[in-house]
């Protein structure tokens, strides 16, 4: 995955450029997100479980597909969402076909809900060299991309479905910096990790919220978050490129950031599936939301649903799938 700039690593223009770069972001390549140094291992995230004795093949750093789910060819469910809270999504999945079986896949896609909704809107989204023809039955995301779609009546109503538990501060195991909060954050020797604040508005704006509003609760000084992305005073942040679910923990894991600002049900899936490299602080004030933002987000049926979509939206509000998401880390929103 390049930085995030106007060109590659190598100097050429980039395929997929944001639509609008500021120029105070002008210099978020010096800052940004660049080929893993040392990919991690990533476990199957597939809603039908993978049969391992079928050809496999990936490589990271070329090729590589990680929030893109299952069988499109197969699945007679298909379900775009927006991408923190997959692991607790593929859960919900695998339990519904083990109550449907006869829907035989669910292809799904956890990417921010920028790339969903253009995936939507195009009818399609390409890959490196892999091009996807896919329209969505169900569609989740925050309700601003839900209220859009509605505007664009490819939907026609949604509903509540769950919300974040607060923010906390992602470190490698054992915290070698000893980072306990934010005053942790102004120290020269600790780098932060933030979402890309033009390809994942979203993330970018609930973290930078709850950094400033517990910042003044602590009376804690965060320069960095006074000046504009790339502005100079910010050179201990790097930003992430477009994933930061997949982004925050590779950055710890290759030394180009000590401290990573994520959803506290992003943290507990990396300190589970990671166990050995990655825990978690949390700043003062920030359990429990009390001086935090929330990420919350609805779901609703594309057109009609096809055959299986009001079967999802029905289990979607199930006791089933509370339990699932509060073993995640989030919670049923109102």
């Amino acid at each position: 995955m390049n930085g995030f700039s106007h060109t590659g690593r190598n100097g050429l223009p980039r395929e997929d450029p944001p639509a609008f770069l500021p120029d105070a972001l002008a210099s978020l390549a010096d800052n940004s997100f660049a080929m893993p140094m040392n990919p991690l291992r990533w476990p199957d995230e597939t809603a039908r479980p993978r049969n391992h004795e079928e050809p496999g093949f990936s490589q990271p750093g070329s090729n590589i597909c990680l929030d893109f789910h299952g069988d499109p060819m197969r699945a007679r469910l298909v379900v775009f969402s927006d991408g923190n809270h997959h692991m607790a999504l593929q859960e919900t999945l695998r339990a519904f076909l083990l109550k449907f079986p006869e829907v035989e896949d669910v292809f799904y896609v956890t990417t921010p809900p920028r790339v969903a909704l253009q995936m939507l809107q195009a009818g399609c989204l390409n890959i490196g060299n892999l091009r996807l023809s896919v329209t969505p039955h169900v569609f989740i995301s925050p309700s601003a991309v839900l209220d859009q779609l509605i505007a664009e009546k490819r939907m026609t109503a949604y509903r509540p479905f769950m919300h974040s538990r607060g923010v906390v501060l992602l470190v490698r195991k054992g915290n070698p910096k000893n980072i306990s909060g934010l005053r942790d954050l102004l120290r020269e020797d600790v780098r932060v990790f933030l979402s890309n604040p033009v390809n994942e508005k979203v993330s970018y704006q609930i973290y930078t919220d709850c950094l400033r509003r517990l910042a003044m609760h602590e009376n804690v000084p965060l320069d960095f978050l006074a000046s504009p992305p790339g502005h100079p005073g910010a050179s201990n942040v790097i930003y992430g490129d477009t994933i930061h679910h997949r982004e925050a923990p590779q950055a710890l894991m290759d030394g180009r950031a000590d401290a990573a600002v994520v959803f506290y049900h992003l943290a507990l899936r990396y300190q589970r599936i990671f166990p050995e490299l990655f825990d978690s602080v949390w700043p003062t004030g920030s359990q429990g939301n009390q001086h935090c933002a929330i990420s919350r987000f609805g779901f609703g049926l594309v057109g009609d649903g096809g055959p299986w979509g009001s079967k999802l939206d029905t289990f979607l509000m199930t006791d089933e799938v509370t339990s699932i998401y509060a073993a995640h880390g989030l919670e049923r929103a109102g």
